[in-house]
């Protein structure tokens, strides 16, 4: 049986799902998300590049934040954990996002993506040079998708 991750994760001390994160993204990109002794604590609240995860529902809903994608989609840890990642963009923009996800889905990942993204307050930006991924287990089922970028350009 397919494990599920439950909901929204502990983002600083949650080790098994820090390990699922930078565990896939090593195997399938082929480096390191963070440095050696960065754990899960340095990745949600120092890390500055934004880290987001969507966990496996039909209409899949944001599971990790990290504060640096707080910051950048003006979010609250307990706003981003309720909503769907689909939100993300704005309504003429989904159906290219979906695309985007669909080729992930597809092909593991895809580097240097560059994605027209929406804020809380509707402030329009290019996601810049962003990798997307499977969030795949060690056995290589699917526990959601996840992305990070460091760079944007407001719109």
């Amino acid at each position: 049986m397919e494990k599920r991750l439950p909901g929204p994760v502990d983002p600083a001390t949650d080790l098994e799902f820090f390990k699922l994160l930078t565990g896939s993204f090593q195997r399938l990109v082929g480096k390191a998300l963070v440095e050696p002794g960065q754990g899960p604590g340095w990745l949600y609240r120092e890390a500055p590049a934004v880290v987001l995860v969507h966990n496996t529902d039909p209409d899949p809903r944001f599971i990790y934040a990290n504060v640096s994608a707080q910051a950048r989609f003006e979010y609250t840890w307990d706003e981003f954990t309720k909503l769907p990642s689909r939100l993300s963009a704005e309504a003429p923009d989904r159906k290219e996002r979906q695309l985007l996800l669909d080729a992930v889905e597809r092909q593991g990942y895809i580097a240097d993506c560059r994605a027209l993204r929406v804020t809380k307050s509707g402030k329009r930006f290019w996601m810049e040079n962003g990798i997307v991924w499977q969030l795949l287990d060690e056995h290589g089922r699917s526990q959601g998708q996840a992305a990070t970028f460091a760079t944007w350009t407001n719109v």
